[in-house]
C-alpha cells in the first residue's frame, strides 16, 4: 500500500451511551456505511469502527487508532454524543499528529461556528447535511493535493475567522448510492428480545415533510423528501439477508410510507421474495389510518414493530409542538396497529415550561388509552436548532450536551424542579409497565408478541437508563420480577 497516498479512512462511532434506544439491541451505523460506500468507490480504503456497539472505552479506542494509523478520521455525531465525539478526534490528534480530521452529522451542520470556535485545535473540517459526496470530494482533494476550499458542503477555521463552502445539493438519486456492506461487523448486532437475530438498518427514503417544533429532522433536510425505487430498496434488504443473515432489519427513514403507492409496491416484493425477516419501521398515525385496509399486508411483508411518536395526550399540546394528529386519531391508528398482531411503541414529551405535577398526572392517565405496548415518557430536549429552542431557552439549566438526551431533565418547568420532574416521569414509567406486564402474560394466540414484549421489557429494566433509576423508586415487586425471569 502506498502510504503517501493517504488512502486510509477511519470512520468512528463515539462510545456514547444514555440507556435509550440502545436498550433493546445494537444496530450499524448506516451513515457510515453509505459514506464508506462513496469512499471506497474513489479509491480510499475504509475501516468502519462502531466503538459505541463494542462497548470500547477511550483507552481501548485510542489504542486502536494507534494501531491503525489512519489518514483520515471521521466522526459523526448528535447533540448528545457531540462531546465523545469531539474526544475522539482529540485522541486521534495526539496519536498522529498529521491527520485530518472530520465531524459530520446532524450537530456539526447546524453548530459548526461552536465546535470550530471552541475545537478548532482538532477538527479539520465539519461536513455540513449529506455526507457521502462532500466526504468524498474532501477526501480525493485533499489526497491528490486539489484545493479542499473548493468542496461544497463544508466548514472549517481559517485566517482566523469560521468559514463556509457553498452550499452542497441533496443527492438526487438515492439509488446511485452504494452502503459498505461487507465493511460490517455483524456479530456486533443483535436485539435482545429475539433469540438468533442479526439486525441491519437500511433506507428507502430522506426527508420529512413535517414541521415538529422540538425536531430537527424537517430543518436537516429543508423540506425536502426524497425516495428509493422499491426494486431498490428491497433488493439491498434480500442481499444483506443472504449474504450476512441478517433476518431483522430497521428502517431507519422518518417517513417511509409517505406514498401509498409507492409503499405497497415494497410490501408486495417483500411478501413475494418470503424472506424470512422481521422489519420495525417508523410512521405517522395518518399513514396508519390511511392503510387500514392493508395492515395485514405489511405483517405478512414481515413488519413486526412499528413507532409512532405521539408526542402528547393533549390537543392543544399537541397544536404547540405543529403534530398533524390529535389524540382521537393517534388512539385509533395505535389501536389498529395492536389488533394487526404488531407491536407498537410510541412516545410522549413531558417537561415543557408549563408542566406541573397534575399534568404529568393527566398525561399518565390518557396515555393508558393510548395503550401502546411500549410508551416512552421522554423530556424535551432543547436542541439549539430546533424552532422552539428560543422559547425554551429562559428554562435551560443544564448545557452538558451530553445531558440532551431526552430521559435527563435538562429544562426547569416554571412549577416544578427538575428532580420533582425526574420522579413523576420515573413513576409514569413504573406505573404504565405495572399495568402492561400482566397483560403480556395473559396474552393468547400470538406468541412471537407475547415473547418479544416480555423479553423487551426485560431487556429495557436490564440496559437502559431506567435499571438504576428504579431502585430509587423501590426496584419492581418481585411478582414483576419473577414474570420478567419467567421466559
Amino acid at each position: 500500500m502506498d502510504r503517501q497516498k493517504k488512502n486510509n479512512v477511519l470512520l468512528v462511532t463515539p462510545p456514547y451511551h444514555s440507556g435509550v434506544v440502545e436498550s433493546a439491541g445494537r444496530w450499524p451505523n448506516l451513515g457510515f456505511m453509505y459514506i464508506a460506500g462513496e469512499l471506497e468507490k474513489a479509491g480510499f480504503e475504509v475501516v468502519i469502527y462502531d466503538a459505541m456497539s463494542k462497548f470500547h472505552d477511550f483507552d481501548r479506542i485510542r489504542s486502536n487508532i494507534r494501531s491503525l494509523a489512519p489518514d483520515f478520521v471521521g466522526v459523526t455525531a448528535i447533540t448528545a454524543s457531540v462531546n465523545d465525539a469531539v474526544r475522539v478526534l482529540k485522541i486521534a490528534r495526539e496519536e498522529l499528529p498529521e491527520v485530518t480530521t472530520l465531524l459530520g452529522g446532524v450537530h456539526p451542520t447546524f453548530c459548526y461556528e461552536e465546535i470550530l470556535s471552541n475545537h478548532n485545535d482538532v477538527v479539520d473540517y465539519c461536513i455540513l447535511g449529506e455526507g457521502e459526496i462532500t466526504s468524498t470530494e474532501l477526501l480525493s482533494s485533499l489526497r491528490d493535493g486539489h484545493n479542499p476550499e473548493t468542496v461544497p458542503g463544508i466548514a472549517f477555521a481559517g485566517d482566523g475567522r469560521i468559514r463556509t463552502t457553498s452550499p452542497r445539493g441533496f443527492v438526487e438519486n438515492l439509488d446511485s448510492l452504494t452502503p459498505a456492506w461487507h465493511l460490517v461487523d455483524w456479530n456486533d448486532y443483535p436485539l435482545y428480545f429475539m433469540d438468533d437475530s442479526r439486525v441491519a438498518i437500511v433506507s428507502s427514503s430522506r426527508g420529512c415533510t413535517h414541521t415538529c417544533t422540538f425536531c430537527s429532522q424537517h430543518k436537516f433536510w429543508q423540506g425536502t423528501y426524497r425516495q428509493r425505487s422499491p426494486l431498490s430498496f428491497v433488493a439491498d434488504i434480500e442481499h444483506v439477508a443472504k449474504t450476512y443473515g441478517v433476518n431483522v432489519f430497521f428502517i431507519a427513514d422518518e417517513y417511509p410510507t409517505y406514498s401509498r403507492e409507492r409503499w405497497v409496491k415494497i410490501l408486495d416484493l417483500l411478501i413475494e421474495k418470503q424472506l424470512g425477516i422481521h422489519i420495525l419501521l417508523e410512521t405517522v398515525a395518518g399513514d396508519i389510518l390511511r392503510d387500514r385496509d392493508i395492515l395485514n399486508r405489511y405483517r405478512e411483508a414481515g413488519v413486526l414493530f412499528i413507532y409512532i411518536g405521539v408526542e402528547s395526550t393533549n390537543d392543544q399540546q399537541l397544536q404547540y409542538f405543529k403534530k398533524d394528529t390529535r389524540f382521537a386519531e393517534s388512539k385509533q391508528a395505535l389501536r389498529l396497529i395492536r389488533d394487526a398482531g404488531m407491536i407498537v411503541e410510541s412516545s410522549l414529551i413531558l417537561g415543557t415550561p408549563g408542566e406541573t405535577p397534575a399534568s404529568i398526572k393527566e398525561t399518565l392517565a390518557l396515555s393508558q388509552e393510548y395503550n401502546a405496548d411500549f410508551m416512552h415518557f421522554l423530556f424535551l430536549a432543547p436542541w439549539p436548532y430546533a424552532d422552539i429552542y428560543e422559547q425554551l431557552k429562559p428554562y435551560i439549566e443544564v448545557y452538558d450536551y451530553s445531558k440532551y438526551n431526552l430521559v435527563e431533565p435538562v429544562i426547569k418547568p416554571e412549577a416544578m424542579t427538575r428532580d420533582q420532574l425526574l420522579r413523576e416521569v420515573l413513576n409514569c414509567y413504573k406505573t404504565y409497565y405495572m399495568k402492561k406486564l400482566p397483560e403480556w402474560a395473559a396474552m393468547k394466540g400470538n406468541e412471537l408478541k407475547r415473547s418479544c414484549l416480555i423479553r423487551g421489557m426485560k431487556a429495557i429494566v436490564e440496559n437502559s437508563f431506567l435499571k438504576d433509576h428504579m431502585k430509587g423508586l423501590g426496584g419492581m415487586p418481585d411478582h414483576v420480577l419473577k414474570l420478567l425471569n419467567s421466559l
